[in-house]
């Protein structure tokens, strides 16, 4: 949609800044474990092998990387973390889905509750609004290190769905049976991708005016910023100048 900027608002943006960097990682750590849980083999382990590229981009130490991986395979003490998904409606009826890890439900389900509603929201039952969703694979590249075309030729052959571009990045989006497959196809011609993860496609898109942008840009803020919270998946579609003018 021309003068849109759609997938920064789908998957609102970890920050990058040094004084979030602690908790980027803390978030990092969890999945790396719960991940590892499944089989310490990035080869065989495709979340794995996701965590470990997110830590990689997210300029994680080796070590640190190492220490997290091992615990969830049993060395030493590992948190059991559960997965939630949480689901409910924000300001103007955007769709929201709230992915958690936490060690105490108890405590992470009053707060995530209590964030949809100070900003205008209201969280809901489970499968209350997933079904505006596709759950998919996303893998992406950087614009600047292939064309188009070919990326699309290459994933393609690997089953994936379908290609965008968001930006100055590809965006190639498969089902999850797929994901592996798609992954290693556009990795053995292309080496490891800026991200690769599973994520919340909207199937269709909420246009906010300047109010409703503000009040659900400050309710994904705080949902991501809860440590329990993985990642935050939106319907929201905020034309760029109201972003711009709401960022400036």
């Amino acid at each position: 949609m021309a003068g849109h900027s759609q997938f920064k608002n789908i998957m609102h943006r970890k920050g990058a800044q040094d004084a979030k960097r602690a908790k980027v990682f803390t978030k990092l750590i969890r999945e790396l474990t719960v991940a590892a849980k499944q089989g310490g083999d990035p080869a065989t382990n495709a979340r794995l092998r996701a965590a470990i590229i997110a830590a990689r981009v997210a300029n994680m130490p080796k070590d640190t990387q190492d220490r997290a991986i091992a615990r969830g395979m049993g060395a030493g003490e590992a948190d059991n973390f559960e997965e939630i998904r949480y689901e409910g409606y924000g300001p103007g009826g955007v769709a929201i889905v709230v992915e958690a890890l936490t060690d105490n439900r108890n405590r992470t389900a009053p707060e995530v509750r209590s964030s949809f509603t100070k900003y205008g929201g209201n969280l809901g039952e489970t499968n209350s609004v997933s079904f505006q969703f596709e759950h998919v694979g996303l893998i992406e590249y950087p614009a600047e290190s292939i064309s188009a075309d070919r990326i699309l030729e290459i994933a393609l052959e690997g089953g994936a769905e379908d290609i965008q571009q968001e930006g100055d990045v590809h965006q190639v989006f498969c089902q999850i049976p797929d994901f592996h497959k798609v992954r290693e196809e556009l990795s053995k011609h292309l080496g490891d991708p800026l991200s690769a993860k599973i994520i919340w496609k909207p199937i269709n898109f909420i246009t906010a005016d300047e109010q409703t942008a503000s009040s659900v840009l400050k309710l994904l803020d705080v949902l991501e910023d809860n440590d329990d919270v993985q990642a935050v998946f939106s319907n929201v579609d905020i034309p760029l100048e109201i972003l711009e003018k709401l960022s400036g």
